[in-house]
């Protein structure tokens, strides 16, 4: 069996057509817990997972939270799904989705917190409005993280780390961890435990891993600031 035959069988993943989903909310959506995780656990959602290193690392450690991984590619999802399955990690799920389309899975304060692990940093100026840490994901996490919950950002690059405390910085955002050398703070826990697999690549090339963690506001108007270059 292939890896897309395979990952259709998994009960952990949900593979909806866009059309499924563009400007309509997902069967899911406000129901995670009742109707999936059947249990009432915090929910936190790794996005652009990847392979899912954290959405399984985290639930191996936190089995009293429940995790789910967000990435548009199949192939990537397929291996942390499958060793969700075969580990009988019952807080795990996966969503193949555009993450553009993100508030169509999730309900109002349904998601305490959000990790974002190696994002596309979308360097040139123009693409600003599709860094995952810019104002337009900002508005549309708001929708759905409940007030004052957390996100969470790992990044090797220092121009995303600069532009995402920044914003923070100019909306008044309470930041919890800043850090521009993870591996040389005194930061314990996950964020140093779980590396995924571009990252451990970073770390044999020596560079340095930066990494932010702060509240987001749902009742406050985000606002832009201006950016030198």
């Amino acid at each position: 069996m292939n890896k897309f035959a395979e990952m259709r069988a998994f009960v952990n993943v949900f593979q909806p057509e866009f059309d499924e989903v563009f400007q309509k909310d997902f069967k899911l959506k406000g129901q995670w817990n009742k109707s999936f995780f059947k249990n009432e656990n915090p929910i936190v959602l790794e996005l652009g997972c990847g392979k899912g290193d954290y959405t399984v690392g985290l639930a191996e450690r936190i089995p009293d939270t429940n995790f789910i991984g967000v990435d548009i590619k199949g192939a990537r999802i397929w291996k942390g799904a499958k060793y969700a399955v075969e580990n009988n990690l019952p807080n795990v799920a996966f969503i193949r989705t555009r993450i553009e389309l993100i508030d169509s899975f999730f309900g109002g304060d349904e998601i305490h917190e959000i990790w974002l692990t190696f994002p596309d940093p979308q360097l040139k100026k123009r693409r600003n409005k599709k860094r995952l840490t810019g104002l337009r994901y900002f508005s549309l996490y708001q929708k759905f993280l409940r007030d004052d919950g957390i996100i969470h950002l790992k990044t090797d690059n220092a121009v995303l780390f600069d532009f995402t405390r920044d914003l923070i910085v100019h909306n008044n955002l309470e930041i919890i961890h800043s850090t521009s050398d993870l591996y040389h703070s005194d930061l314990e826990g996950p964020v140093r435990d779980i590396q995924t697999f571009y990252e451990k690549q970073f770390l044999e090339e020596n560079l340095k891993i930066h990494y932010l963690c702060f509240r987001l506001k749902q009742d406050i108007d985000l606002k832009e600031f201006e950016q030198d270059g």
